[in-house]
């Protein structure tokens, strides 16, 4: 191995270390001492309960497991938004999870919170999955409800969902572990089967303080809302339960019994191990993000048995498209290129750009998967479409829309992965978070945003400057570099692939050595939805 190769893999596998801390440490939600504190209640914590419930030695795989992440600091935090939440399998059946942590201040609702669940609930719509709530949440965080409460996607948005889930036919099924209040109890009620823990769950629209409050009532929150109230005498929960465990093997004898799913029919055959080895990712994926390197040689390392048929090979190079097999399940993949590469009319194309020969190409490719019912993968690494003169006058901004035309009105499932560079109108037109991918993540070396660090500090001092000099007001060179410095140092941070993955533009940050098994489990969701719209561009330039 060169010296290259060798650096960048310590760099990556720097990355990832940084990554399995970052994670080990929001795992711990709100602190040891909390987790303690729900052990001696008796209860579980809501990652506890999530490995109660799936199934042993199964795959979880976590969504938005940041979210939150930096937020909130002078309210003391909500680590993953105060809520745990998965694509699982309990009883051999793939499910959506989604567990309160009342580890977090007692599972209350911060907006970050109110998105988070929002976005189980949507990925539980998209591919028509059986989702399970195991509730223990103290409701909305006051000090917050006017950026939670009343918008059309906070807090109640939840319910209406419910709702809307249930008419369609997907299955829901609740467990009320501890606290459900207020607004919240409709939650687990408005789902088809809903079970408590004795003692420890509690369900009530108004807690004893507000009822002696509102109504002058004495009562304690046992007799107004636990488990004998709502399994004996009001009838509002189905089944009580003496504990967590005993809970938790109810819900998997419910899943042991459902009856098989229609299939959208995505084709998968066993599955295979590339034949080159994954890990050598990290030896190429260069620490530099400015230099070059074959998009193909990560393609390799990702999919079965290392093979890959490209679709116009010797065309629009600046993207790679093809199809593979990803364990097992066939895909079609659109990669950006970001080797320099040299059309046929001899124009150099650098790496990571989008040109007119290339989007065309990906539109052209994105509708033969279409018509061929092939799920789309999408790596990116990509710096923008090109611009000047010669690609103005070329038309790139029709054939880019071509591209994203193509893209958004794709019905087979997508899957983003975000390999590095993720700027710009590039982001969507190779299927950013705004043009609903099931599934996107980021890996460790990725940013995000409107254009790149440098690019973007550059462009905001010249505004400055300006700005400055409008007023009168010179700038010395010792200053102008101070003020550049403060500028790229806030613009970096907000490219972080943790900036995004807190508020939840990624469902998460993955090692590259998950990637495989994040796309398989995707497909494996979305073969649940069977695809029931046509394909229509409507009107595409051309």
């Amino acid at each position: 191995m060169d010296l290259e190769f060798n650096k960048n893999e310590d760099d990556n596998k720097q990355l990832v270390f940084a990554l399995n801390q970052r994670l080990a440490k929001v795992k711990l939600g709100g602190g040891e001492k909390k987790i303690a504190d729900q052990h001696a209640k008796g209860k579980l914590t809501a990652r506890e309960r999530i490995e109660h419930l799936i199934d042993p030695e199964s795959e979880f795989l976590e969504i938005a497991a940041f979210a939150g992440e930096g937020m909130y600091k002078d309210l003391g935090g909500c680590p993953s938004g105060g809520v745990v939440t998965g694509i699982g399998y309990v009883s051999g059946r793939q499910c959506v999870i989604v567990a309160n942590d009342a580890t977090v201040k007692a599972g209350a609702w911060f907006p970050i919170t109110a998105k988070k669940n929002l976005r189980a609930q949507e990925i539980s719509i998209e591919n028509r999955l059986p989702i399970i709530y195991l509730v223990d949440s103290a409701g909305v965080f006051l000090p917050m409800q006017d950026e939670i409460f009343p918008d059309k996607e906070h807090f109640g948005r939840q319910f209406r969902n419910n709702a809307r889930m249930s008419s369609m036919g997907i299955i829901q099924v609740a467990a009320i572990m501890g606290s459900c209040v207020a607004g919240g109890a409709y939650l687990p009620i408005m789902s088809d089967e809903a079970m408590i823990v004795d003692k420890t769950g509690s369900i009530f629209l108004a807690g004893s303080y507000l009822v002696k409050a509102a109504v002058g009532e004495d009562i304690d929150n046992e007799t107004l809302g636990g488990a004998t109230t709502h399994c004996e005498i009001s009838g509002v929960t189905d089944h009580k339960f003496a504990n967590d465990q005993e809970c938790l093997a109810a819900i998997r004898r419910i899943f042991d019994k459902i009856g098989d799913y229609e299939k959208a029919g995505f084709d998968r055959v066993k599955p295979a191990q590339p034949k080159e080895d994954p890990k050598e990712i990290y030896g190429i994926l260069p620490s530099d993000r400015t230099k070059p390197y074959d998009t193909l040689d990560i393609i390799k390392r990702l999919v079965d048995n290392s093979e890959f048929d490209e679709y116009k090979a010797l065309y629009g190079k600046s993207i790679v498209c093809g199809t593979a097999r990803i364990d097992g399940w066939a895909v079609g993949i659109v990669a950006n290129q970001r080797k320099v590469v040299k059309s046929k009319k001899g124009e150099m194309q650098m790496g990571g750009v989008i040109y007119s020969d290339s989007a065309d190409k990906a539109a052209r490719f994105v509708m033969n998967c279409n018509q061929r019912k092939i799920p789309l993968v999408f790596l990116q690494d990509v710096s923008g479409f090109m611009v000047g003169s010669r690609a103005e006058h070329g038309g790139i901004i029709k054939d880019g829309a071509k591209m994203v035309n193509a893209v958004s009105n794709s019905v087979v499932p997508k899957f983003t992965i975000i390999m590095g560079n993720s700027y710009g109108a590039g982001n969507y037109a190779m299927c950013g978070k705004a043009y609903d991918p099931r599934l996107i993540y980021a890996w460790p070396s990725s940013q995000l945003a409107v254009m790149s660090g440098a690019s973007a500090a550059k462009t905001l001092l010249q505004i400055k400057v300006a700005t400055l000099k409008a007023k009168g007001e010179e700038l010395t060179a010792e200053k102008e570099a101070e003020l550049l410095k403060e500028i790229t140092d806030k613009y970096n941070e907000q490219l972080s692939p943790y900036y995004a993955a807190s508020r939840i533009w990624v469902d998460g940050i993955i090692d590259p050595l998950e990637t495989r098994k994040v796309i398989s489990m995707g497909i494996e969701a979305a073969n649940h939805a069977p695809i029931t719209e046509r394909f229509n561009v409507g009107v595409i330039q051309t």
